[in-house]
């Protein structure tokens, strides 16, 4: 076990490798918020809000940054790897925390196995043509593989990747602005909000919902909160600056993509940002398709080490089986749970569609949200022990605020969608009730041994 004993003089024991430094955990967050969807959802906005796409990312932004303002308290207060399921089970008992840690750890899983089939789509296509199961077994081998090596290597990795992801943003602006100079574009576009079927009001609100989507990835990083030096310090700094540095890239993006193209062809474009790069005429399509592979690879990455942290969150704590929490001796990563999730999204992967297995994230990840939300006012009432100074509080009428958000987000996702995250939700449910009921029945046993002290 590695002890670690923080500035405060509080100590605090975990089996997992205190390695994820402030720099590292903003690079982390930033790359996970700035994935795949940003690289795709831009042309989805614009048909469902018209085409000032920068206004709903600019409320999807203010949305997202409630709801983080809780994540930031609670990550703080109790810097634990099973992030959302340790703070509801504190506030509403070990059911609500199993499904919430549930419904985490499902979107997750989905996310990985929808990324890992849009990793063999078209814009692998642009340099070789293979079989879309065979590519997603590979990638997700050695995205496992990478995972189980270490967070440190993982997240070092994602360095790299990230500062590739963020600079194929950049390059999209600044390919606007060549076009701009050479007297293209429309600014009337930036004002055009609206559509056949929907007013302005609810063209934004509709353009919210996907918007939505390209920020959420910023709860992910609660899951490696046990991982961080400082948590305290450093989270709620990382946290912040990544949603402010990715609304800013996003808000360029919008703006480029709506003065360059035309709302009915980034509508109608599965890439809409290549749209972009095909105005400006200056870069090879395929160094942009390259620069989207990396973003796919990087948000699996990011989402599996979530998913693997999440499962061994909640073994430890007796919510799954507790062969889910054995660790590798040296590297200190929970091996097994990295078998599990991988397992689970390959077979997701191999089974189903990009579409289908994408359509229930938002729902789930909403149920999960307003559940946090919740959370920070209960733990509100918990009897005196750390001092407020020694974590971050938000002000309580953020968690009212997000609540809400979900709520209004919510009432605008489709009864299809519905029913299938009623599905994965009821199985929640009832995996929750057979756990706590086991619970009851039998004391809790203590974490597999994890091998020697961390050095």
């Amino acid at each position: 076990m590695s002890t670690r004993v923080t500035p405060e003089g509080d100590t605090r024991t975990t089996p997992l490798r205190r390695t994820v430094t402030g720099p590292l955990l903003f690079l982390f967050i930033l790359g996970d918020v700035l994935g795949a969807g940003v690289y795709v959802l831009v042309g989805e906005v614009a048909g469902a809000s018209g085409g000032a796409v920068w206004v709903p990312l600019l409320v999807a932004l203010a949305l997202a940054l409630l709801t983080a303002s809780s994540y930031a308290e609670l990550a703080t207060k109790h810097p634990r790897a099973g992030g959302a399921a340790v703070y509801t089970t504190r506030a509403f008992g070990p059911l609500v925390g199993f499904v919430v840690g549930f419904a985490m750890l499902a979107s997750g899983v989905v996310s990985v196995g929808a990324l890992a089939l849009a990793f063999g789509g078209d814009y692998l296509g642009q340099f070789v043509r293979l079989p879309v199961w065979l590519v997603a077994v590979v990638f997700l081998l050695a995205l496992a593989a990478l995972n189980a090596r270490g967070i440190r290597d993982s997240l070092r990795a994602n360095v790299v990747m990230t500062c590739i992801e963020v600079g194929g943003l950049v390059l999209v602006v600044v390919l606007g602005v060549v076009v701009l100079a050479r007297d293209g574009g429309d600014p009337s576009r930036l004002t055009a909000l609206g559509t056949a079927e929907h007013g302005p009001a609810a063209a934004v609100l509709a353009g919210t919902v996907l918007a939505f989507y390209s920020f959420v990835g910023f709860e992910t990083s609660v899951n490696v909160a046990e991982e961080v030096r400082d948590p305290r310090r450093s989270y709620p700094r990382a946290l912040f600056g990544a949603l402010a540095v990715a609304g800013l890239v996003y808000l360029g993006v919008g703006v480029v993509a709506s003065l360059v193209v035309p709302t009915d062809v980034l509508a109608g474009s599965s890439g809409p940002l290549l749209e972009v790069v095909r105005e400006a005429g200056v870069v090879p399509l395929v160094v942009f398709a390259a620069i989207a592979l990396v973003a796919v690879a990087n948000g699996a990455l990011l989402t599996g080490i979530m998913s693997s942290r999440l499962t061994y969150g909640m073994a430890r704590d007796g919510a799954l089986p507790q062969v889910l929490a054995r660790v590798l001796p040296h590297r200190r990563t929970p091996w097994v749970a990295i078998v599990v999730t991988t397992a689970a999204s390959l077979l997701l992967a191999l089974t189903g569609t990009v579409a289908d297995l994408a359509a229930t994230l938002v729902l789930l990840l909403l149920v999960v949200f307003t559940a946090v939300n919740a959370a920070v006012l209960v733990l509100r009432r918990e009897g005196p022990g750390e001092r407020e100074d020694e974590h971050f509080r938000t002000p309580t009428l953020l968690p009212v605020l997000g609540i809400a958000s979900c709520v209004l987000l919510a009432t605008q996702v489709e009864a299809g969608v519905w029913l299938r995250g009623g599905v994965l939700l009821a199985v929640g449910v009832l995996l929750g009730l057979l756990s706590t009921g086991l619970r009851r029945r039998q004391p809790r046993q203590p974490a597999p041994s994890t091998g020697p002290s961390a050095r």
